[in-house]
């Protein structure tokens, strides 16, 4: 044989000498052979017979093998040990020959059988045609070499559970000249007789060999032997090309461990392995699969336009290479195989399908909450515009859920969208208490604004009509807000329990701000009081400022402004929004413009209990919790008033005295009358010589220069005595220094040089009594400064009414 050959046949030993299998060359073998790209398009031959029968010889001319052969010069000896495979050249479909050791051999001895038994068994098991090699002239012999051999193979082949049969191919070499018509019925006798003294199992005691072998003579018939009617025409059970090598390691294990071969259990067995094996080949390529990662990163980045349609048909490709590579397995185990191929790959690629989901969702529930919010600012309805936005979030969702669908999977997106809805539901339940909320807090805005400065301003102006104004006030506002709020809330297709609620939430804090502000306004009626007494006392009818003239009749002013104060402290009393009467005002002013306080307390002392209208926490007719100020908090705050106001009205007192005193300035009558009897004569006297006039006149402006100089009036507001006292300690050290000044301003006039002298001359056509009068009051305006004492606006106006006087004297 050439070197071509022998590289076209691949003779591989499949099974060395001492039975053990060799797995790596088998391999090889199938590799380098192609034999699992044939399907059930193969065909086995093995080849039996006695040793150095020339069984290698006639395969390696029959199939163009290269299996070793005997030198028949070197002697005869074992020249195939164990058991050999190559492919057979030319022939089709591709078909595996397996040369066999011969039996009989004496290199393993006469008792050492079971190699021969356990080889033939394999070859019966693997092989679709099985050659037996003999000899012509052992055709008939009692004691012929292959009987032994015939026994092994009809014994081993009971051990068989197998539905399809062998072709026996007998092998007749070295022919005589006896017609082959002769022989081959006593062929057909001696395996017939060997049959039936092989010992059976009870089940198959009386089977026909026909059952078990189909009989023929070698001729052409290897071309097209797996075809109808060719050689191997039964092909039941056969195991396809990708799984031979499997199947024959175990069926020669299991030979080996001397059990029983069970063919179709075999043949499950080895289509269940090779279908698992390309199951995981399949699914190990899907995993690496550079379609399939690159859809799988698109997925994570977002959506994938046609996910579906492109998962589908990475999946279908692989479960197409599964079908074609397993289409000659068993079908049962070829189906379950496949479902589970197709489950692992499902789950496989599920988290990508369920990440395409987690996309939908979010960007469904993204876009919910957008077109939300553009229908709520287009002025939309709240529940419509939930509606609207939900259908169309919804509508999308779905037919994002048909192009991620995968048409091997029946994945249901329906948890996923019933999480969508809650979350959908979930924000428009957020966006509806938000929007409530917002919506509430606006109209209560609106309330505030329209009560605070209103209700405060009425507090302020404090009267009988206060709380009246208020109520009015409150019920139109809080009308208007609410009808407001009912016209607005409607979008929200609340149920009417709700919508009552929020109504009257919205009308308690109205309340509940008037509340607050009167409160407010009870913590600072002291000042609210003082500043009611101080406008009343301090103006006229007119507004304007009062001028204490001595006409006015201070108590009953005072009278009116406390009555002014103690109507704002009764309005302030309570809060009177229900329209419910009390005798809050009636009581403060019986009890506090009347004078009972004062006088009740000490009479309540003698009689050892208390019939005070104000000794009480609360107030007749009036909840506790409407109660501002307690009748005792009255009765505390108006004394606080009263002893804060008398300063007022005490200075208004001394005002209108210091007005009268200023106003007249002359002495009394019955001074004046005093004057005239008693210095009638001098009265005479100075009509008759009218320059005695002069001393008088030099007497009063000097009298007159004491008087403001002693401020005779303020020393004689203390008393006469004490005025007396006052004026008699001042009267000699206010002399002198009159006379000081007197003496120091004419010392003065003679010192001063010519510019001075210039500028004096006026005074030298002036006249005595001119100049006098003239330094005389100068110097005592000079005084009334430097012993002012007494800063009241009475005194400056006598100061100022003096320094007129004065001046119209030093005039004349």
């Amino acid at each position: 044989m050439g070197e071509r050959e022998e590289e076209d046949c691949f003779p591989t030993q499949l099974i060395d000498g001492k039975g053990e299998f060799n797995v790596e060359g088998l391999d090889t073998f199938v590799n380098k052979t192609k034999l699992s790209d044939s399907g059930l398009s193969y065909a086995v031959v093995a080849i039996m017979g006695p040793q150095s029968s020339g069984k290698s010889t006639l395969l390696n001319h029959l199939f163009k093998t290269s299996f070793r052969e005997m030198d028949a010069f070197a002697g005869r000896s074992q020249t195939t040990k164990g058991i050999w495979m190559a492919k057979c050249v030319g022939i089709e479909p591709f078909t595996l020959v397996m040369d066999l050791e011969g039996t009989d051999g004496r290199e393993r001895g006469e008792d050492d059988t079971t190699f021969e038994k356990q080889s033939a068994l394999f070859a019966l098991a693997v092989a679709d045609i099985v050659l037996i090699n003999m000899w012509c002239h052992d055709i008939g012999r009692e004691q012929a070499a292959n009987k032994p051999l015939l026994k092994t193979v009809f014994q081993v082949m009971l051990r068989l559970f197998s539905p399809r049969k062998t072709t026996l191919l007998f092998v007749i070499r070295d022919k005589t000249k006896t017609p082959m018509e002769l022989l081959e019925p006593v062929l057909r006798e001696d395996i017939q007789k060997i049959w039936d003294l092989v010992r059976k199992p009870e089940a198959h005691k009386n089977t026909p060999l026909s059952e078990f072998f189909n009989v023929a003579e070698l001729r052409q018939k290897f071309f097209h032997s797996i075809s109808p009617g060719g050689l191997a025409g039964d092909r039941r059970g056969v195991v396809p090309a990708s799984g031979f090598s499997f199947s024959s390691q175990e069926i020669w294990k299991v030979i080996k461990e001397n059990r029983d071969l069970d063919l179709p259990a075999h043949k499950v067995m080895v289509a269940t392995v090779r279908c698992e094996e390309i199951a995981n080949e399949k699914l190990h390529h899907l995993a690496t699969d550079e379609t399939w990662l690159e859809l799988q990163k698109a997925a994570e980045d977002g959506l994938v336009p046609g996910f579906g349609r492109k998962l589908t048909s990475i999946l279908e490709k692989y479960l197409s290479e599964y079908d074609a590579e397993a289409i000659y397995f068993d079908e049962g185990v070829r189906k379950e195989k496949r479902l589970q191929l197709k489950s692992k790959a499902l789950d496989f690629v599920y988290s990508a399908y369920a990440t395409m989901l987690g996309h939908l969702r979010s960007n469904a529930l993204e876009s919910f909450k957008i077109r939300l919010e553009q229908s709520l600012n287009q002025g939309k309805g709240f529940a419509n515009a939930v509606r609207d936005s939900q259908q169309s979030c919804l509508l999308v969702f779905d037919k994002g859920c048909e192009d991620a669908a995968v048409t091997q999977a029946t994945w249901n997106a329906s948890k996923v969208r019933e999480k969508l809805c809650r979350d959908i539901d979930s924000h428009a339940s957020s966006a509806q208490t938000a929007r409530l909320s917002e919506l509430t807090a606006n109209y209560e805005k609106r309330l505030t604004q329209a009560l605070s400065e209103p209700v405060e301003s009425l507090f302020e102006a404090g009267g009988k009509e206060t709380w009246p104004s208020i109520r009015t006030l409150l019920k139109r506002e809080t009308e208007a807000a609410v009808t407001d709020f009912l016209d607005v809330v409607t979008g929200f297709e609340l149920d009417h329990a709700t919508i009552d609620d929020m109504v009257q939430n919205l009308k308690d804090y109205s309340r509940s701000l008037v509340e607050k502000k009167a409160r407010e306004e009870a913590a600072k009626i002291l000042i609210r009081m003082k500043d009611r007494f101080s406008t009343v006392f301090s103006h006229d009818k007119d507004s304007m400022p009062r001028v204490w003239t001595g006409k006015e009749d201070i108590r009953a002013i005072t009278k009116d402004a406390r009555a002014e104060a103690l109507s704002l402290l009764s309005v302030m009393a309570a809060i009177r929004l229900d329209e419910r009467p009390d005798k809050i005002e009636s009581t403060l002013f019986s009890s506090l413009m009347d004078g009972t306080v004062s006088d009740s307390s000490s009479h309540n002392r003698s009689l050892g209990a208390s019939t005070d209208p104000l000794a009480s926490s609360s107030w007749e007719k009036v909840p506790p919790k409407d109660v501002l100020l307690s009748p005792v908090q009255c009765k505390s705050l108006w004394r606080q008033f009263k002893s804060e106001t008398e300063y007022t009205v005490t200075q208004a007192i001394s005002a209108q005295e210091a007005h009268k005193r200023n106003n007249n300035w002359l002495p009394p009558a019955w001074a004046i009358v005093l004057m005239f009897v008693l210095g009638f004569n001098e009265l005479m006297m100075l009509l008759k010589n009218p320059l005695y006039l002069l001393g008088p006149f030099v007497a009063f402006l000097l009298c007159k220069a004491l008087w403001v100089q002693l401020d005779v009036p303020r020393e004689f507001q203390h008393g006469a005595l004490a005025g007396v006292l006052s004026i008699t300690s001042k009267f000699l050290p206010t002399v002198m220094n009159l006379l000081r000044k007197l003496a120091e301003e004419a010392q003065g006039k003679t010192t001063q040089g010519v510019p001075e002298y210039s500028a004096s001359q006026s005074y030298r056509h002036q006249s005595p009594s001119h100049s006098i009068s003239e330094s005389v009051s100068s110097n005592i305006s000079s005084l009334a400064d430097d012993d002012a004492e007494y800063s009241s606006p009475a005194l400056a106006q006598r100061r100022n009414t003096s320094n007129v006087r004065e001046t119209e004297i030093s005039e004349m």
